[in-house]
């Protein structure tokens, strides 16, 4: 390690959670880098919502003003992505890609995770334009407009009534999952809730705009909107390297995706010296709150560093003395 470039702590992931714990770090006068691989998962969004004093901010704008936020405090961000990190005599050594090694004493991983939409021809390509997958995030914008939601889990029904905040026009498309129970039919009617059966073969666009939905029988359902939700599987292979594996995160019984987790509501993890933030732990978390999940972290992490330095501090102390 006598030419890798050590710093006190590497901040993986640029995104929210990741400049947030940055910043938090270096305003604490610590030395950080941020590795980021510029792939974030809101990038297909036009917006960040629901972010107090930054609402309707396109998510480049913000991460760009994050890095020049970060930098005035000494922070360096890297465009690269880490591979692999192994536990060193001092702390951690990274792996990136473009083949160079840098080391910390610690670790902040904000890597996020991967929305896996279900197998529907032409669905992925429209994702975060005009199909949607959170009301909270996008349903200000898909107001009174005509909505589907693609059925892909039991949660499906819910969301159909959850929509119908937003809109009075939603159609549940069941896309050959079983048939509703009496009381769920019922619900949904109540809520003026149409249902279609047989599964989803692709979604119709004409002119770059979502106009509808095609079955497999053929016959095609207009919707200005779809909605589809995701099954959320964190990334986490550079955790893995370490030990740290996702687990199922369930919901009602059901599971709805993969995450790291946390011993505690720092985000430290059974990895000595390894935290993590933002959704790569918490796949419910929305832009603000995986930035406070990183502002967290980092006060965490820099008050774990001042122990170290204590503990450092006093066995040099006594030796002094002695």
């Amino acid at each position: 390690m006598e030419n890798t470039p050590s710093f006190d702590v590497i901040v993986v992931g640029g995104g929210a959670a990741g400049l947030s714990g940055a910043l938090a770090l270096g305003r604490a006068r610590r030395s950080v880098l941020v590795v980021d691989a510029g792939d974030p998962r809101n990038a297909p969004a036009s917006h960040v919502h629901n972010y107090l004093g930054r609402e309707g901010t396109p998510p480049a704008e913000l991460y760009a003003i994050g890095r020049e936020e970060v930098a005035a405090y000494g922070v360096e961000v890297r465009r690269a992505r880490a591979t692999t990190a192994v536990r060193t005599d001092v702390g951690f050594e990274l792996t990136l890609d473009d083949g160079s090694r840098v080391a910390a004493r610690r670790l902040l991983v904000t890597t996020g995770l991967t929305d896996v939409l279900p197998d529907v021809a032409g669905l992925a390509e429209r994702f975060g334009r005009d199909v949607l997958h959170c009301p909270y995030c996008h349903g200000w914008e898909a107001r009174d407009r005509a909505v589907g939601i693609i059925a892909s889990n039991p949660f499906a029904v819910h969301g159909a009534q959850l929509w119908g905040q937003w809109t009075a026009d939603v159609t549940l498309f069941l896309n050959g999952r079983p048939p509703l129970s009496e009381e769920d039919a019922e619900r949904l009617a109540a809520r003026g809730v149409t249902v279609v059966e047989g599964p989803v073969a692709a979604v119709v666009v004409e002119d770059d705009r979502l106009t509808g939905v095609r079955l497999e029988s053929g016959e095609v359902v207009a919707r200005d909107v779809l909605v589809a939700a995701p099954q959320f599987v964190a990334n986490s292979d550079l955790l893995a390297s370490l030990g740290l594996e996702p687990v199922a995160q369930e919901m009602f019984g059901e599971v709805f995706g993969y995450a790291v987790p946390a011993v505690d509501p720092s985000g430290r993890t059974a990895v000595a010296g390894v935290w993590v933030a933002g959704n790569v732990t918490d796949l419910r978390a929305q832009v603000i709150s995986a930035a406070a999940g990183g502002l967290n972290a980092a006060a965490m992490i820099n008050m774990d560093l001042i122990e170290e330095e204590t503990a450092t501090a006093v066995e040099a102390y006594r030796r002094k003395s002695a």
